[in-house]
């Protein structure tokens, strides 16, 4: 088992910075993949970024050049640096890990984001 427990996220306005954090614990040993996705209201979860193997990243087209994921493994914590944001990154962002050889998908609480002026 794998606990995520996310903090950051609120309101910033238009071209504002916020940074999300997600402390793993537990079975962390086996996390092979690390990231967020996001839910806006009305819309499905989608990936925003993803660290894999603690070394790749990959980020959907809409954030690339904004936003920043990195991975702290002293602490077990995967951050989401967030720039330049814009109201259509309003969403709910939620944290994930995965244990490919489980078969495994672990979820953060969530976290809002809001862009607005």
């Amino acid at each position: 088992q794998v606990q995520l427990v996310e903090s950051g996220g609120g309101l910033v306005q238009p071209g504002g910075s916020l940074r999300l954090s997600c402390a793993a614990s537990g079975n962390i040993i086996t996390i092979d993949e690390m990231g967020w996705h996001r839910q806006a209201p009305g819309k499905q979860r989608d990936l925003v970024a993803a660290n894999i193997g603690g070394s790749t990243t990959t980020y959907v087209d809409s954030v690339k050049g904004r936003f920043t994921i990195s991975r702290d493994n002293a602490k077990n914590t995967v951050y989401l640096q967030m720039n330049s944001l814009r109201p259509e990154d309003t969403a709910v962002y939620y944290c994930y890990a995965r244990q490919n050889l489980a078969g495994r998908t672990y979820w953060g609480q969530g976290s809002q984001v809001t862009v607005s002026s």
